[in-house]
């Protein structure tokens, strides 16, 4: 083994969706559904059609490798082997196709069964995000712009603006299942001329799509277009990017000086060789690693879709790395993902010791409304609480005590006033309706 994909990312599932031997069995498929439409057709004989599919399951892999060392051509090789285990049928196999009829549609069901896995995945992460922005919709913590804290927010709110990225995104990759994930049976340059000669160039791609269960292109050279593989692979890079960015965000709040979440730790985990004390987020860095490899995908499968003329062989070499690299990995993100919230840990105690941290300057902007609210101009309240906060952080007071120092606040405001715009839990806002509502909407 050499690539990671092979054996320590993506499930089982998917796995086997991209193996070798599942892309020759699909590409067989493709060989039967072809023999059957044209037996219904009257193309071919009635029976030809039973032949071809009998004959599918002797072929071996092993077998099509050896004749592909003579041909340097994979599908000729795996034409050969079948015709080989099909007798006088071998004589229909491959009829009126080119190889790319056979390659786009094997293609097509791969797509098509890998979203499948991962649209269900990623409603399993939408789900358990729900989860937490509905249970956390009133745990108030700090919110941060710039690493700086802001003003509070609640935890649920947190959680819910992620729930509702991965709806969007979700409603993406089941639009491109049902929309991008199209096959082709048109032959040579896409002309459908060789259908013409059996009288079938009407009939045969609508009944090999219907055998295959698949949608066909509107109009496509000898290859489907490359402009929906490149919209499905740019979907699925932004779904990782949505489970990075809760992956970055879980990383962060587990640093030791902040320690508000943390992944979970099993009880004879290791955090370090060396440094035995350590707890590190690994499967949230995973995630944001494997991350940046699916958007480097991007790239190459948008240039895949200027292919010269009516078809060259850039992009197979490119599809062959980049859609089982793009699918186990994203797969990979959003499962890890889900593992890490589904046991994360909470801190609320550490979240109300970091509310306090600034001793009420993240109350700041409360306090500047309030006070135009009493007869400030907006500009000078906004001075009056920067210089009353700057003056708290040098001197290492509370805020409330640096603005009863202003007699001009001190005559608006009595302390209890004072303390009652302080409370963190009494400016969230709509956070925590916000929360619910989300919540309640993807459920």
């Amino acid at each position: 083994m050499i690539h990671p994909i092979e054996h320590r990312y993506g499930s089982p599932e998917m796995r086997v969706i991209f193996d070798d031997d599942s892309r020759w069995q699909r590409m067989i498929a493709v060989e039967v559904a072809l023999a059957k439409a044209l037996s219904k057709l009257g193309a071919i004989p009635k029976d030809a059609a039973k032949g071809i599919a009998d004959g599918a399951k002797k072929v071996t892999v092993a077998r099509i490798k050896e004749i592909e060392k003579e041909t340097d051509h994979d599908v000729m090789a795996m034409v050969k082997a079948l015709t080989e285990q099909c007798g006088k049928n071998g004589d229909y196999v491959h009829l009126t196709a080119t190889s790319y009829d056979i390659v786009d549609n094997a293609l097509a069901l791969q797509l098509r069964d890998g979203l499948d896995i991962i649209i269900k995945k990623a409603i399993a992460l939408r789900s358990t995000c729900a989860a937490l922005a509905a249970k956390h919709a009133d745990t108030v913590m700090v919110g941060r712009t710039h690493g700086q804290h802001a003003v509070p927010i609640t935890l649920g709110f947190k959680f819910a603006n992620y729930t509702d990225k991965l709806g969007h995104d979700i409603e993406r990759l089941q639009l491109d299942r049902d929309e991008c994930i199209r096959g082709k049976f048109s032959g040579a340059v896409g002309s459908y001329a060789t259908q013409t000669l059996y009288k079938v160039q009407e009939k045969l791609e609508d009944e090999v799509m219907n055998n295959l269960g698949l949608k066909a292109a509107e109009i496509s050279t000898q290859v489907t277009p490359r402009e929906n593989f490149a919209r499905i692979v740019c979907d699925l890079a932004v779904l990782a990017s949505t489970a990075e960015q809760i992956g970055k965000e879980v990383r962060n709040l587990q640093r030791t000086e902040i320690d508000e979440l943390s992944e979970p730790f099993g009880a004879k985990q290791v955090g370090s060789s060396t440094m035995a004390q350590k707890k590190n987020p690994i499967h949230s860095e995973n995630v944001c690693g494997n991350a940046r490899i699916v958007r480097s995908c991007v790239g190459p499968a948008l240039e895949d879709i200027a292919i010269e003329h009516e078809r060259d062989l850039t992009n197979s070499a490119a599809e062959r790395s980049l859609l089982p690299t793009v699918f186990l990995l994203t797969e990979e993100t959003v499962q890890r993902m889900d593992r890490v919230l589904t046991g994360l840990v909470v801190n609320k105690d550490r979240m109300r010791a970091n509310l306090d941290i600034t001793k009420g300057g993240i109350m700041a902007e409360a306090i500047m409304t309030t006070l135009v609210q009493r007869g400030f101009g907006r500009q000078d309240a906004h001075e009056v609480l920067r210089t009353a906060s700057l003056a708290a952080r040098k001197n290492d007071t509370a805020l409330k005590d640096e603005l009863l120092k202003d007699k001009r606040v001190k005559a608006r405001f009595t302390p209890k006033e004072l303390d009652k715009l302080l409370d963190y839990s009494g400016y969230t806002g709509r956070c925590a309706g916000k929360a619910r509502e989300v919540a309640k909407k993807w459920k």
